[in-house]
């Protein structure tokens, strides 16, 4: 795996390294490496090289740095000068850039690989609001565009790559962690609630990654996509805001073999079973029911963290469950 260090000036490394963390999970090899006002050039060299030795004497290295010609990029670079077949250097880190090149750590294999991967990504995370102000600016290229139309094409059947039950619908771990996990074709949000409020199905369209659209739709049109084979051809990563919609849509007929659950908001009369996780008992019978149809439950908030399953945890709340079909 290719090691990654990121050095800035002041705490600004290890500050996106955790918002990095909040969204794609805890990685390994991934090192912060902070200039701060009272160290020297020297200092942060001894850093840098205290970072790279962590990763192991073999592997390639990738610095992400904040700024090209600062004092973290110099001492990378002396430092790359003397590795160059090994190592790379990507300065103008940004957000989107972090999550790209841990993504990309999955299925490249080299430092020089990465950093001429991510620069893309890096690019297309810096857009503007309104989108006027980007006039002919080709740099702003990437500016979200309104959703087409879902469009019948294929033979077959609607695959399903994510099905995520998740209060906060689309944000920042499904549109980077999960989409680049599961490669759907189309992010779609299935809500009646959502589906009537214009400004929130604005917002959720406007949240999709640039190479993904992200469509909102009542449940009874999943349910009618789902029986059209013409749309064999789609793989759909479907993110339902409520346990009670992802029972209309298997009562429905919608085939959901495994329901990833990421969040459920608290709120009065609900109960915390973890810390993201609030339910009631009518939550709890929803998602009885929606087991004893056959749905497995995959808890977790990014593909890096380890797999949970759901009873167990409602169980420990203290919630009371009919066992009965389950051991049938």
């Amino acid at each position: 795996m290719v090691g990654i260090v990121i050095a800035s000036h002041g705490e600004f490394a290890k500050g996106i390294l955790q918002s990095g963390s909040m969204i794609f999970g805890e990685q390994k090899e991934v090192t912060a490496v902070t200039f701060m006002p009272n160290e020297g050039p020297e200092d942060l060299r001894k850093h840098l090289e205290a970072a790279i030795a962590g990763f192991g004497s073999d592997d390639e290295v990738l610095f992400l740095i904040d700024l090209w010609g600062g004092s973290p990029f110099n001492q990378s670079n002396a430092i790359y000068e003397e590795h160059k077949d090994k190592m790379a250097i990507v300065t103008g880190l940004n957000l989107p850039m972090l999550i790209e090149a841990y993504s990309s750590r999955l299925s490249l294999n080299s430092a020089h690989e990465i950093a001429a991967h991510i620069l893309g990504e890096g690019r297309a995370g810096v857009r503007i609001k309104p989108e006027s102000l980007a006039g002919n600016d080709t740099g702003n290229a990437s500016q979200p565009k309104p959703a087409p139309a879902m469009v019948a094409q294929g033979n077959g059947q609607l695959k399903i790559s994510l099905a995520r039950l998740d209060s906060r619908l689309l944000h920042g771990q499904v549109a980077t962690a999960w989409s680049k996990s599961v490669h759907p074709t189309r992010i779609v949000v299935v809500s009646d609630a959502v589906a009537k409020d214009q400004l929130r199905k604005s917002l959720i369209t406007e949240a999709a990654p640039p190479e993904v659209k992200a469509n909102v739709i009542p449940i009874e049109k999943l349910i009618e996509i789902w029986h059209d084979p013409r749309f064999g051809n789609q793989r759909f990563l479907l993110l339902f805001e409520t346990p009670q919609d992802v029972a209309r849509a298997v009562d429905g007929g919608v085939k959901i073999p495994e329901l990833n659950i990421g969040s459920l908001a608290h709120s009065e009369g609900k109960t915390m079973i973890n810390n993201v996780l609030a339910v009631d008992e009518n939550d709890v019978k929803t998602f009885e029911h929606l087991r004893d149809e056959g749905v497995k439950f995959d808890v977790r908030k990014v593909p890096a963290d380890n797999s949970q399953d759901l009873m167990p945890m409602i169980k420990k709340a203290g919630f009371q469950l009919d066992d009965t079909k389950e051991k049938e």
